[in-house]
C-alpha cells in the first residue's frame, strides 16, 4: 500500500454526507473533522472538501487519482441527470434539490453482493458491525493515519470459513446464504467477471441464483456495484412509501405491488429510474428521520 493525496477542484454534484449516508455504501465513516473514512477494494481513503477544493487522500495500492475518477464516477454528467429528472415533476425537482451531491460510486461487485446479503432485514448500524467483524476475522490489515484497518475478505480467504464460524459473527439466518453464495463463487457455479458484458435482466437472473439474493438486493446490486446499471428500481419500505404517496395513492401501501411501481418507475423515469429511486429515497428517509427526531 502506498500512502497518497489528490486534491481537485469543487463541483456541485459532490457532497460527502449526500454520497456516503444515501444508503449505497456501509464502509464509510465520519471523522470529527467532517471527513469520511472508507476501506475499499484498494486500501483506504479519506476524503473532505471545502468550498473551492475535494481532498483525498489515503493507503493504495493503486494510482489515486485513477481510483478517485473511477469509483466516484467522474465520468458522468450528473448536472445533466439532476437537470433531466428536476424537469419530470415537482417532486423529483424537491428530492434533486435535496440529494443535489449524490454521486453512485462504482463499488467492487464481489464486497457489494455480500454486502446486501447481510443487509437483508437488518438495519445500518448492526450491517456495518457485521462487515466490520468479517473484514477484521478474514481480511488483510491496512495501516493508515496511526489505524489499523481491515479489506473486505475475497472468496479465496473465505474458502474455509463455515456456516457456523459466519453465525459466530453476528449474522444470524445469512450465515447459510453467505457460506452457500462464497461457494457458488469459489466452484465457478457462477463467473462474475462475466457478469459486465450481459445485459440488465440477464445479470439480474443470474444474480438471483446466488443464495440470500432476491429481487431488492439483486437490483442493490446493480445500482450500487461496478456493474453500474440505472435501468432498474430497487424497491424496499421508504421507497414504496414515497411512490405511494407521491403517485400511486393507495389508502394501504402495503397492497401497492412491486409490478405497480415498477411499472411507474420506468415510465417516469424510464433508463434514469435507478438514480430517480436514490434520489427519492435519500430525501423521504432523511425528511421522516428528521420529524422523528422533533
Amino acid at each position: 500500500m502506498k500512502k497518497q493525496e489528490l486534491v481537485i477542484n469543487k463541483f456541485d454534484s459532490f457532497e460527502l454526507k449526500d454520497i456516503f449516508d444515501c444508503g449505497q455504501c456501509f464502509r464509510w465513516n465520519l471523522e470529527s473533522d467532517g471527513s469520511y473514512t472508507g476501506v475499499v477494494k484498494h486500501g483506504v481513503l479519506n476524503v473532505n472538501c471545502d468550498e473551492k477544493k475535494i481532498y483525498f487522500k489515503g493507503a493504495l495500492d493503486c494510482d489515486i487519482e485513477k481510483f478517485v475518477h473511477d469509483y466516484f464516477d467522474f465520468d458522468r454528467d450528473y448536472d445533466k441527470i439532476k437537470t433531466s429528472l428536476a424537469k419530470i415533476d415537482k417532486h423529483m425537482e424537491t428530492s434533486v434539490k435535496f440529494g443535489k451531491g449524490i454521486r453512485i460510486l462504482n463499488q467492487d461487485l464481489w464486497e457489494t453482493i455480500i454486502s446486501f446479503i447481510i443487509s437483508a432485514n437488518n438495519n445500518i448500524p448492526r450491517i456495518k458491525g457485521i462487515i466490520e467483524r468479517l473484514s477484521e476475522k478474514y481480511g488483510t490489515k491496512v495501516e493508515f493515519e496511526g489505524n489499523d484497518y481491515f479489506l473486505f475478505p475475497r472468496p479465496d480467504e473465505l474458502r474455509a470459513t463455515t456456516v457456523s464460524e459466519y453465525r459466530a459473527l453476528g449474522l444470524g439466518f445469512r450465515d447459510i446464504r453467505l457460506f452457500e453464495t462464497t461457494q457458488m463463487v469459489l466452484n465457478g457455479d457462477i463467473n462474475l467477471n462475466e457478469l459486465y458484458s450481459l445485459n440488465t435482466q440477464d445479470v439480474r437472473q443470474k444474480l438471483l441464483e446466488l443464495s440470500g439474493v432476491g429481487p431488492k438486493v439483486a437490483d442493490c446490486i446493480l445500482l450500487f456495484s461496478d456493474l453500474k446499471r440505472f435501468d432498474i428500481f430497487p424497491i424496499d419500505v421508504w421507497v414504496r412509501r414515497v411512490m405511494n404517496d407521491l403517485y400511486i395513492k393507495n389508502e394501504d401501501e402495503k397492497k401497492v405491488s412491486n409490478n405497480k411501481i415498477n411499472e411507474l418507475a420506468f415510465k417516469k423515469f424510464g433508463d434514469m429510474a435507478g438514480l430517480a429511486q436514490q434520489y427519492l429515497f435519500y430525501w423521504r428517509r432523511s425528511v421522516e428521520n428528521t420529524l422523528d427526531k422533533k
